[in-house]
């Protein structure tokens, strides 16, 4: 057998049955799917097909549904929603789940969170998974050594009632991160990195395996942000090979396996990687000791550059196309070319998302924060990825941190990533946010988002303006 990627070998041990005469990319298969993960905001329309269609769900045990889009972040939250139509969601979602039998992690639920910070920490994804949710950033899950990608409603109707899906086989890409990240400098900004070198559209059609030195060296959490936001580059599927680190952090999650199940587990787990001599239609190879803390000054996340830069002039961009959409951007953005981005002022600062609201960095984000205090005119949230997290942080004090310095804590949620609860930027507001999307009203209606890391947030924040956090380091 010719050698092959983790992906089709990932492909390869899930099809059920070919659709078509092709075994390359492009080729149609009917695919088991492992698990599923299910919201409020993308299930709905699933659910009423299958009632329609007095179907009933094939594994319910595969699924597990979690209310993350709509729900309040406010300290004090009940189980009410801030609006009529979230309301109506979380109703029926909790209706839905109740009736195909699917376990729910409600509003007040113990375990309640973002689903994609949710699921890894419950041990409910594991290597050689794979699995497919309504929503893009189920990539997360590559960090385990799972192929994770995102599916529109149709499919995860079909999903629900088959276990499987048509899917096509995707082209391979292979990013390699050589050496270690800078002080400073995070997995935020490698992948923010690898998106600014390949657009937003430069992995488009391909199922994206990070690898090398510089991935093996970070934290489960961090490969997480990475496989997180790959998607943003156009990544249709991520993966990476599970290694010792992704088998000691599944040591103790509830439903990871346990005893002799689990070491005869990491026995298969330890096979999944790649080939030594697998083919990938793409290479693509980044120094980590170039990357710089990068921000955001666009309404794309390729449209990014190093804090100490400046914003781009769309004149000197030959190409008609993009010097147009270079100008719209700096117009929504308020943004004037030549204008050095450490002098950008915000109102707003975000610590949350599921790129990055896990233990880890509200650890880095606190390490800023210590001793020092929000800038006038700031105002300051932070939103853990889970209640689980929410509550680790409160017992190391991580909490006080935030709110001495000013910030918001908060309850658990997707909250001002997307804005689809009373989380919102007001028109203009310009907010530093560690957030995957800064598209225009992703964060509210006329709100200005920068993305960057959770670090580079919480520097921001204090200095009251776009700042390089390594800045703030040399000054303790």
């Amino acid at each position: 057998m010719a050698p092959r990627t983790l992906y089709d070998k990932l492909i390869d041990s899930h099809t059920v049955a070919r659709l078509d005469d092709r075994t390359d990319a492009g080729a149609e298969i009917l695919l088991y799917v492992d698990r599923t993960v299910l919201n409020e905001y993308t299930s709905p329309q699933a659910f009423s097909g299958l009632r329609e269609a007095g179907r009933r769900v094939w594994r319910p045990e595969a699924a597990l549904g979690v209310v993350d889009h709509v729900n309040p972040t406010a300290p004090d939250r009940g189980a009410a929603m801030p609006d009529e139509g979230g309301a109506r969601q979380v109703r029926y979602f909790g209706e839905n789940c109740r009736d195909f039998g699917i376990e729910l992690l409600d509003v007040l639920h113990p375990l309640q969170g973002i689903e994609h910070v949710v699921a890894p920490e419950l041990g409910f994804v594991l290597p050689g998974m794979v699995v497919a949710a309504g929503d893009s950033h189920t990539t997360t899950y590559g960090a385990l050594g799972a192929l994770g990608f995102g599916i529109g409603t149709s499919d995860i109707e079909h999903y629900l009632a088959t276990q499987t899906l048509r899917y096509r086989r995707m082209r391979t890409m292979r990013v390699t991160l050589d050496g270690a990240l800078p002080a400073g400098v995070t997995a935020k900004d490698a992948v923010m990195a690898l998106i600014r070198r390949i657009g937003a559209s430069g992995a488009t059609g391909y199922a994206v395996e990070f690898a090398g030195s510089g991935v093996a060296a970070l934290s489960v959490e961090a490969r997480m942000t990475i496989c997180n936001m790959a998607v943003e580059g156009g990544a249709r599927g991520v993966v990476m090979a599970p290694d010792a680190a992704v088998f000691d952090y599944l040591a103790d999650k509830p439903r990871a396996p346990k005893g002799d199940a689990r070491a005869a587990a990491i026995r298969h787990w330890a096979g999944l990687r790649s080939d030594p001599d697998a083919v990938f239609d793409r290479e693509i190879r980044i120094d980590a000791a170039e990357i710089e803390p990068l921000v955001t000054w666009g309404v794309s996340p390729d449209q990014a550059a190093p804090v100490g830069g400046r914003v781009p002039d769309p004149d000197a961009e030959p190409d008609a196309d993009r010097r147009r959409d270079l100008a719209r951007a700096l117009a929504y953005m308020g943004l004037a070319p030549g204008t050095a981005l450490e002098s950008v002022r915000i109102q707003r600062a975000f610590i949350g998302s599921c790129t990055n609201a896990r233990l880890s960095d509200l650890r880095e984000a606190a390490s800023v924060l210590r001793g020092r205090r929000v800038a006038q005119g700031v105002r300051g949230m932070v939103v853990p990825g889970s209640s689980s997290v929410r509550r680790a942080a409160e017992a190391e004090g991580l909490d006080r941190i935030f709110t001495e310095a000013g910030f918001e804590w908060r309850q658990s949620g997707c909250s001002l990533c997307l804005a689809m609860n009373d989380d919102v930027l007001a028109p203009g507001e310009r907010c530093a946010s560690s957030t995957n999307r800064n598209f225009e009203g992703r964060q509210g209606a006329g709100g200005r988002t920068h993305l960057m890391s959770p670090a580079m947030v919480a520097a921001a924040a204090v200095a009251g303006h776009l700042t390089d956090v390594r800045r703030l380091a040399r000054e303790i």
